[in-house]
């Protein structure tokens, strides 16, 4: 699951002296990776814009998707996210299951570099403003989620995630023990065929689009 490591600023020009889960990663490779990634990414988000019936339409079905492999009750822990560029607005569908008895949290950043916590969040809770001034729950205490909902800018024939480009998500789930279930969401358009995973890449577990289908 990626939101692209390798091209966040302030890298140093050059890979070569990274080791990364055990790899050695090569400097003109990792360049090339993230030159496309920066491409893939601009394009993915101009695919977004859409049509405000369009994607009402789109974010039914893939919320209808996310019902038919999630079970809200009481005691399951979901993170989901605000949306930020055009991602699909799944808050209606916060409130649903919040009302269903499960409890939802929402990525908190607590730092560059450093993994995001998760935060319970309920339907007119205090909110305050985040990093990118991002609405996240004020006075809430971290939890861990069982599933988290992962907003995909792109995403790969092997489930791997292309996102904002900050890293978060990888550096979170590689830190959360056990691995919460991962589910990647966004719109039908998105699928490519490879991002040209790296060493600190996630893959997620399972994929639903806006089309209603899923992967795997």
């Amino acid at each position: 699951m990626s939101d692209d490591n390798s091209d966040r600023g302030g890298s140093a020009p050059c890979f070569q002296h990274l080791i990364v889960a055990g790899v050695s990663i090569d400097c003109e490779a990792a360049r090339d990776v993230a030159r496309f990634r920066q491409a893939e990414r601009a394009r993915l988000l101009a695919q977004r814009k859409m049509p405000l019936q369009e994607r009402e339409h789109a974010t039914k079905t893939l919320v209808a998707g996310l019902e038919s492999v999630i079970t809200p009750e009481p005691g399951l822990k979901i993170a989901i996210y605000w949306p930020i560029r055009g991602e699909p607005d799944l808050r209606q569908w916060m409130a649903s299951i919040n009302k269903a008895g499960a409890t939802v949290l929402l990525p908190v950043v607590g730092g560059k570099d450093q993994p995001l916590e998760f935060h319970k969040w309920s339907p007119g809770c205090e909110m305050m403003r985040g990093v990118w001034n991002i609405p996240v729950p004020k006075n809430s205490c971290a939890d861990v989620p069982d599933i988290v909902i992962a907003p995909l800018v792109g995403v790969d024939e092997s489930l791997y995630r292309l996102g904002n480009g900050g890293g978060y998500y990888d550096r979170t789930l590689a830190s959360l023990d056990p691995r919460p279930h991962v589910i990647g969401v966004g719109f039908a358009n998105c699928v490519i065929k490879t991002i040209f995973p790296m060493p600190w890449d996630v893959p997620m577990d399972e994929i639903v689009l806006s089309d209603g289908k899923s992967l795997p």
